[in-house]
């Protein structure tokens, strides 16, 4: 087994934004490469490395490449047996974690796809998994997937899923010293936040994983003039829902909430900027199963959307399961720990060597 904490260090020493993620995909290519049991293809910055064994099951291991922007923790340092750094959580030492493995397990007990990524931290359009799905699904065939999001080594089943939507409310225009003679847009956004705000939330319990949904302002615009009354506002709203719901339904629960406060006649809408399912926990498959089971930890549900929904979409069972605590990802104090990484790794060992 390699100094995981030193290869993770390694990782976060080569910088990964978004589409610049051509030299970590670099690094993996090489090292992966010169394993003489995987097969290994690249398409763009992807990077996947395939075991060929005839084994009656195959499990993806999949990881982003990209980070997101920095926020003054470019530079790797250590403190003792913690390891701090941009991607250090998100999700450089589950990075290292795969490495070290395809690099020691030539014969698993499972086939196994090693799936290296790019652009998982930008739009959906541009996501790594999405343009495999495209051009090579082949090389993405399998029975269950492994996302190494940052989830503390304890299995986060399924995902929410996300919707995003504008409101737009509509006014007339008037001199702010007369504005009986307009009608304000800004001021109609009053009804609209409240109702948000007192939206209680919504609970989905699926595979005893508990989906907690969640409904948010994210942003305001609208004004014309320091001295005209607006005669356009919007406010957009992010609804993370659980992922009974499909993406159609979720669009339909957020215009029941707020349609009574629409009106038509001054060209009210509500607009759909983007959208991307959940995924269920699918946690009944056995390999999913006895991954929870070695963990000595019960799953819980992924708060946030990741691309196991991705997997989800393609008839794919999947979970996110790496090291690293979930809350510090995006964080200026991203970090990880030796003990969480190697954690994650022997877990993932005997799964991939015990199992038929």
């Amino acid at each position: 087994m390699s100094d995981l904490l030193a290869l993770a260090a390694e990782l976060v020493a080569i910088p990964s934004l978004s589409r610049k993620e051509a030299p970590l995909a670099d690094l993996v290519e090489r090292r992966l490469g010169a394993c003489a049991w995987l097969d290994v293809e690249r398409l763009g910055d992807n990077v996947v490395a395939r075991t060929s064994l005839g084994r009656r099951r195959r499990v993806v291991v999949a990881g982003h490449l990209d980070t997101v922007p920095p926020a003054g923790n470019e530079s790797a340092r250590f403190e003792g047996d913690v390891l701090w750094g941009l991607g250090a959580t998100d999700m450089k030492g589950a990075l290292a974690v795969m490495v070290d493995l395809a690099e020691q397990l030539a014969e698993p007990a499972l086939d196994v796809t090693w799936c290296f990524y790019a652009c998982e931290e930008i739009s959906r359009e541009d996501n790594g998994l999405r343009l495999l799905y495209a051009e090579r699904p082949d090389l993405l065939e399998c029975d269950v997937a492994i996302l190494g999001e940052p989830t503390d080594a304890q299995v986060e089943a399924g995902c929410q899923g996300t919707l995003r939507v504008a409101v737009r409310l509509g006014g007339v225009r008037a001199h702010t010293a007369r504005p009986f003679t307009g009608r304000n847009a800004i001021h109609r956004l009053a009804p609209v936040l409240a109702r948000v705000a007192a939206w209680e939330g919504r609970e989905v319990v699926l595979d005893g994983c508990t989906f907690a949904e969640q409904l948010q302002a994210v942003a305001v615009d609208g004004g014309v003039a320091g001295n005209v009354v607006p005669d356009a506002a919007s406010v957009t709203l992010n609804y993370r829902f659980a992922p009974d719901r499909t993406a159609e339904a979720a669009e339909a629960f957020v215009r029941a909430l707020l349609g009574e406060l629409l009106d038509p006649d001054l060209g009210d809408a509500i607009e759909v900027l983007d959208v991307a399912p959940g995924a269920p926990p699918g946690l009944e498959h056995p390999l999913l199963a006895a991954l929870v089971a070695d963990t000595g930890l019960p799953a819980r549900a992924k708060v946030g959307w990741t691309d196991v929904a991705s997997f989800a979409e393609h008839g794919v069972p999947a979970a996110n399961y790496g090291p690293g605590d979930p809350l510090l990802a995006h964080h200026p104090d991203e970090h990880v720990d030796r003990a969480s990484l190697e954690a994650v790794r022997a877990v993932l060992a005997r799964l991939l060597t015990a199992s038929a």
